[in-house]
């Protein structure tokens, strides 16, 4: 690139010069030439500063028409979403291969094309000949869904732009979609983040719903750029094992609601069905009392949901190392609690193997459940079972104090609900509730004392 060359400028009558001298050479004004810094060739080609066209403003408080959710017709997938489909917003849906993403959108779609409304579904994997096989599996052949199998987001953007914006829009995958203006192969960065950037701006113009499926890597997380994530409005995970039946939806961010609902389905043969009361999901058979095992009312956004925490205490002959094992819960916490049963309530764990796992494949990450966890750790080494139809919940601490939860009188009430008649937690008079037996533990060794007494 040349070197921008220097000038001089007058600040009298705003010659010119290019070299300095003592004497304007315009005016006579003496020691008025001061050297002008040129622009440089790239801030000349960057100046964004006019050319453009004027963007309307608009006031917070202008009143005016509010977007209007579009139900789905699957309740659970309605309540993970917040109430709906936002009519202009992106959604990205993740989730391990085979657990069922595109059989939800199948279903999803379907129901919102019976309903009249134009739904779109481009499938980047599949031929459209294997979308209407598993459509027709599924009892969703009848649906007016315009279905395409195509990878280019020009054939894709240009063929929508004929006809009238549907109101939703799948495309599945991102991962598949290919853009002839950006170099590299499809799933790339640059080839995602461009395809996705196309796509979300073809459905804010218009006000589509689009949802863009995108692959996982090995670790959960969803594959491609971190910006993907920012670019869209929701993030969506799909998590379950496929060795069970059950799946839950969750929202990781969610621009137009809250990110702690869940939406639970079951997959079935005739596809995913919903699950109203996914808590008969995480309850194993309990016609008998087991010892180490304990029932603890979790909490998923706005919906109760009680699981089974089961514990098994094995001892061992002097000098074996003891293993420590747990499934669905953090390994970390179950160690400090091992810690304070030793330490405060004088428990011996050392000598013993201790396996923890949460029924039905369920993971939990409330702190809440330290009391339930406590239960059936105290229940397996004094080979006693807990009191019937119980439930159990409270956060403890490192002194071995129960400490209050939140949302505890809501978790009661779905206890009572599904028939429990005892509950024990925290001694806070916003966690008991009338429908059922409440006691209130305010040390964890009251909780060790009242098992060891039955």
């Amino acid at each position: 690139m040349a070197k921008p060359k220097k000038r001089y400028v007058c600040q009298a009558c705003g010659g010119v010069s290019h070299r300095w001298q003592g004497q304007c050479a315009d005016c006579a004004e003496w020691n008025t030439l001061v050297e002008d810094a040129p622009a440089t060739v790239f801030s000349l080609k960057h100046d964004l500063s006019s050319g453009g066209r004027a963007v309307e403003f608009v006031d917070l408080d202008k009143p005016g028409e509010m977007p209007v959710r579009q139900k789905t017709g699957l309740a659970e997938f309605d309540r993970a979403l917040g109430g709906g489909l936002v009519p202009g917003s992106a959604i990205l849906m993740g989730g391990d291969p085979g657990i069922g993403k595109s059989t939800l959108l199948l279903q999803a779609a379907a129901k919102v094309a019976r309903e009249g409304h134009g739904v779109v579904y481009v499938s980047g994997e599949e031929a459209a000949g294997q979308v209407r096989m598993r459509a027709a599996r599924l009892g969703l052949s009848d649906a007016p869904v315009k279905l395409a199998a195509a990878t280019g987001v020009r054939d894709i953007l240009t063929t929508l732009g004929t006809m009238e914006p549907p109101k939703f829009l799948v495309i599945d995958s991102i991962q598949t979609m290919h853009s002839d203006t950006i170099e590299g192969a499809p799933g790339t960065v640059s080839q995602v983040r461009g395809c996705a950037f196309e796509l979300i701006r073809y459905a804010k113009e218009n006000g589509v719903a689009l949802v863009l499926v995108g692959h996982v890597t090995k670790d959960g997380n969803i594959a491609g750029p971190r910006v993907l994530e920012h670019m869209v409005d929701v993030v969506m995970s799909f998590e379950g094992e496929r060795s069970h039946q059950y799946r839950i939806l969750r929202a990781l961010k969610n621009r137009f609601g809250a990110v702690d609902e869940i939406g639970v389905f079951a997959m079935a043969g005739e596809g995913l069905e919903e699950v109203e009361n996914p808590s008969m999901l995480f309850l194993s058979g309990r016609d008998q009392q087991m010892a180490g095992s304990a029932v603890f009312p979790a909490m998923e956004g706005t919906r109760p949901v009680l699981v089974e925490i089961q514990a098994l205490i094995v001892r061992l002959q002097s000098g074996a190392t003891p293993r420590r094992a747990v499934v669905g819960w953090d390994s970390g916490r179950l160690a400090m609690l091992l810690a304070v049963l030793e330490s405060r309530c004088g428990l011996n764990f050392s000598s013993a193997e201790v396996y923890l796992n949460v029924a039905g494949g369920y993971r939990l990450s409330d702190p809440a459940a330290d009391l339930a966890v406590a239960a059936a750790l105290v229940s397996a080494l004094a080979d006693k079972p807990l009191p019937d139809r119980s439930v159990w919940l409270g956060e403890v601490s490192l002194s071995g104090e129960v400490r209050p939860v939140a949302h505890g009188g809501i978790r009661m009430r779905e206890a009572a609900k599904l028939g429990f008649k005892a509950g024990f937690g925290p001694a806070d008079e916003k966690t008991a509730s009338s429908d059922l037996d409440y006691k209130g533990l305010g040390q964890l060794a009251n909780l060790v004392d009242r098992i060891m007494a039955t």
